[in-house]
C-alpha cells in the first residue's frame, strides 16, 4: 500500500512516499520549494522583464506570492487576477485591488494578450509531483491515498480579526475531538470556511484515489510525537517554529491539554521562552497572546507540566527550530523516523490512519515500527 503525503509550508514542500511494504525510513522524500517560492521566483522574473502578468487557478498560500506581486505594481507594471487567484494574498478583494493588482473575471482573463506572462495559482499539483517520481521509474498509480498539509486561516468576516477566527476554530475543532487528527478531513468534508483547505481539494480535480487534507502545524507536532524519545513521555509539550507561525501543543494522556499560536517573526527567543512556561505551569492566557499579535492560547488543563526533566524540557520541530537552539529550556529537537524535516509528513500519514479507517491497520503497524522489520528496498518493485 503506498500513500502519497505533502507538507506545503512557507519555503518548502516536503514530499514523502509511504510503501507499507518497506521500512518506513526507506520511504522515498523530496523537499522542494514551496508553491508560493516558486511565483515568487517566476514573479520576480517578469518583473525584471518588465513583462505584465496575469495570476489565475486558485487560493494557495500568500506570503512570497503576495510580496511579489505587490512589488510588481509599485514598479508600474501590469499585474491582473481573477477572483480565485487573488484571495491568495487577502480575502478582501478591495484589499487586493489596493495593493494595485486589477480584478478580472474569467471571460476577462481569457481576453487579455497572449503575451502575458500567465501563472497558475495553486498548493497541490499531482502532475508535477507524479511527472518527477515517474522520471525516476517511481510509479503513483497504485496509491491507496493521498494527504495534503496547507496553513490555512480560514474565511473570516470583513468585521472579525483574521487571528481571532483561526483561533475560534482551532478551539472548536480540540473541543469537538481532542487529539491533533481533528485537522484532518477527508476532501469531501472539509468546513466551507476553511478556503485553503478547499482549494486543496478543488485543485486536486478528480483524483482516483481518497485525499486527506490537514492543517500544517497539527501535522508537525503530530508527526514529532514518533520520535521514540518524545513517545515515551506521558505528557509533553511541543512547539512546531515555522517560517510564519509557531504553534505549541501541550500535551497529554487526554489529549490536548493547551495550545497557543504566535507569529515567529515577532517572537524573540526571551518571549518564546515565556510563553512555553507559561503554557507549561497552565497560566498564559488568551489576551496575552493576542495583545501580542498572535493568534491567541488556550488551556484545557490546569494541572502544570513541571519542566524539570533531566534529559530535556520541551519538543522542538520545525525550520525555524534553530531559535531555541541553546535555549535555558533545554529543547529536545525532534527528529521522528531519523528526518525532522518530513515530521508533517509523517502526521499526515497518521491521519490518514484516523480518517480513513480502512487503511489505519498498516499505517499505525508502521509507525510502531513493527512492521517489515529489516526489508530492504531492492526486494521491493517500485
Amino acid at each position: 500500500m503506498k500513500i502519497l503525503t505533502v507538507d506545503v509550508g512557507t519555503g518548502t514542500q516536503d514530499i514523502y512516499l509511504y510503501d507499507s511494504r518497506l521500512d518506513i525510513e526507506n520511504g522515498f522524500k523530496m523537499i522542494l520549494p514551496s508553491p508560493t517560492m516558486m511565483v515568487n521566483h517566476r514573479l520576480r522574473q517578469a518583473t525584471k522583464k518588465g513583462e505584465a502578468v496575469l495570476l489565475t487557478g486558485f487560493i494557495m498560500g500568500g506570503g512570497p506570492s503576495a510580496w511579489a506581486a505587490e512589488d510588481h505594481a509599485k514598479a508600474g507594471l501590469p499585474i491582473y487576477a481573477t477572483p480565485q487567484a487573488a484571495r491568495s494574498f487577502n480575502d478582501d478583494l478591495e484589499a487586493v485591488a489596493a495593493m494595485g493588482i486589477k480584478l478580472v473575471s474569467e471571460d476577462e482573463a481569457q481576453a487579455l494578450p497572449s503575451s502575458i506572462t500567465r501563472l497558475e495559482l495553486r498548493d497541490f499539483d499531482f502532475e508535477a509531483i507524479k511527472n518527477t517520481f515517474d522520471r525516476f521509474g517511481v510509479s503513483l498509480n497504485d496509491l491507496a491515498a493521498i494527504a495534503v498539509a496547507v496553513f490555512d486561516h480560514g474565511n473570516a468576516p470583513v468585521n472579525i480579526s483574521d487571528r481571532q477566527f483561526r483561533f475560534d476554530y482551532l478551539d472548536a475543532r480540540i473541543r469537538a475531538e481532542n487529539r491533533l487528527s481533528a485537522f484532518a478531513y477527508r476532501g469531501d468534508q472539509v468546513p466551507p470556511i476553511m478556503t485553503r483547505l478547499q482549494s486543496v481539494v478543488n485543485s486536486a480535480g478528480n483524483l482516483p484515489v481518497p485525499l486527506v487534507v490537514m492543517d500544517t502545524a497539527p501535522a508537525a507536532v503530530l508527526g514529532a510525537t514518533f520520535d521514540p524519545i518524545v513517545s515515551a513521555r506521558p505528557r509533553q509539550l511541543v512547539v512546531n517554529i515555522g517560517n510564519f507561525h509557531t504553534l505549541a501543543f501541550r500535551l497529554g494522556n487526554n489529549g490536548i491539554e493547551g495550545v497557543f499560536e504566535h507569529h515567529t517573526g515577532l517572537l524573540t527567543v526571551p518571549d518564546l521562552e515565556d510563553l512555553i512556561k507559561a503554557l507549561a505551569d497552565g497560566t498564559l492566557t488568551h489576551e496575552q497572546v493576542f495583545g501580542h499579535h498572535g493568534h491567541g492560547a488556550l488551556i484545557y488543563n490546569q494541572e502544570p507540566l513541571v519542566l524539570n526533566h533531566p534529559d530535556y524540557n520541551v519538543v522542538v520541530t520545525g525550520p525555524r527550530r534553530n531559535l531555541l537552539r541553546g535555549s535555558s529550556l533545554k529543547p529536545y529537537f525532534a527528529v521522528p523516523f531519523g528526518d525532522m524535516m518530513i515530521a508533517g509528513c509523517f502526521g499526515l500519514l497518521a491521519a490518514v490512519a484516523d480518517v480513513i479507517p480502512e487503511l489505519c491497520d498498516p499505517i499505525q503497524r508502521s509507525l510502531r515500527g513493527i512492521e517489515n522489520t529489516g526489508t530492504a528496498p531492492w526486494d521491493v518493485p517500485i
